[in-house]
């Protein structure tokens, strides 16, 4: 059965733009990590679940069977806490001295990254951690000179820590041939076998798909949830979740020479159907797809002309028969791929989805 609820915008009868996140697609995303995998499989929430919505998908991901959260910000993981209450949630950023007290309060478990934040958890009374070992990225994570004071002196060091994980993070992954997957993956099985036992994680959404061999205890995925392609140069495994369409609110014939938008940077060449449509750079879709980027309308591609505004988009449908006004217009979807709309942005698929506004009237679709 269909069920369709609709948040965030207000309801006038009438929907300009529209989001769905079609949440079942998460879930069955989650499931095959896990076959993927041949693992256990947590689920990555940091941003607004990748813009998708907090609360929808972490709840979607717990009613499947998800008991295990990462975050990256402190106030995130305390809003996630009261969405799922059983959890165990990760906290990316570490342990600031100053973020210790709402830790401790709300049960999340912070990512130790460096000596010092071993320093601020240790102590009677402290629940979990995790430690953070940078194999390569050098970004979060401790750094082999810190690495090595860890293995020499783990018995001083660890002394009040209960871990439960030990992590590192993929550089590469999104390159299944890049030699420094492998090299990553082998510098953190040197780091396990010179730590105490845990359990272990090294892979993110890439690192599913780079084989079971960088699975480990657990995978992290995040952007494979939302339905974007880890691997862009391979076939994407995973669902759609997000679909992004604009009513056309205006159609107009428009002579040849005439020019379209801001800055009047393009110019027709032919006599030409145009379709503006309610929808804009307000609504999280880059400038930068301005005489470049496509839609789909009625299952045809149709090019974006002129630039993008702030509440507005220009297409040619000269090509497309039978448009007429209220017709949607898809800028990302199932016609539209998210890798797609992310190269014609020049951008990656991660900010694609996590600039999507909430103007929108957003509708998520639970399909049973």
């Amino acid at each position: 059965m269909d069920r369709t609820e609709s948040t965030d915008a207000v309801s006038s009868g009438f929907e300009a733009a529209r989001l769905d996140i079609r949440l079942s697609a998460i879930a069955d995303n989650w499931r095959e990590c896990g076959r993927i995998s041949g693992t256990a499989v947590s689920g990555v929430v940091k941003a607004d679940a990748y813009g998708t919505g907090l609360g929808p998908a972490a709840q979607t991901l717990e009613e499947a069977g998800c008991d295990t959260f990462f975050v990256a910000r402190l106030d995130e993981g305390v809003a996630l806490r009261s969405l799922v209450p059983e959890a165990r949630i990760f906290v990316l950023d570490g342990a600031a001295p100053e973020a210790i007290p709402a830790l401790l309060a709300h049960r999340l478990t912070p990512v130790l990254n460096s000596l010092s934040d071993l320093a601020n958890w240790s102590g009677p009374g402290r629940p979990d951690a995790a430690i953070h070992i940078d194999t390569g990225m050098n970004r979060l994570g401790l750094p082999t000179d810190e690495l090595a004071v860890l293995v020499a002196e783990s018995k001083k060091r660890l002394s009040g820590l209960n871990v439960v994980l030990l992590m590192s993070h993929l550089a590469c992954a999104d390159e299944p041939d890049h030699e420094m997957n492998k090299v990553q993956r082998d510098r953190f099985r040197t780091a396990l076998a010179k730590l105490p036992p845990a359990p272990a994680s090294l892979s993110s959404s890439g690192g599913v798909l780079l084989g079971r061999d960088y699975a480990f205890d657990l995978v992290r995925p995040g952007i494979g949830l939302y339905g974007g392609n880890p691997q862009p140069s391979q076939p994407n495994p995973f669902r759609t979740v997000v679909r992004l369409t604009g009513k056309i609110l205006q159609l107009r014939r428009v002579d040849c020479g005439q020019t379209v938008g801001y800055g009047a940077s393009y110019r027709v060449g032919r006599n030409s159907t145009l379709a503006t449509v309610a929808l804009g750079y307000a609504d999280g879709l880059m400038r930068a797809i301005g005489n470049r980027g496509k839609a789909s309308v009625a299952g045809k591609r149709a090019p974006i002309v002129g630039r993008v505004s702030m509440d507005l988009i220009t297409l040619d449908v000269t090509d497309i028969p039978r448009v007429k006004v209220g017709d949607d217009a898809e800028f990302l979807g199932d016609d539209i791929s998210l890798e797609e709309l992310a190269a014609d942005s020049g951008t990656a698929a991660y900010e694609i989805l996590t600039s999507l506004s909430h103007r929108a009237h957003r509708h998520y679709e639970a399909l049973r």
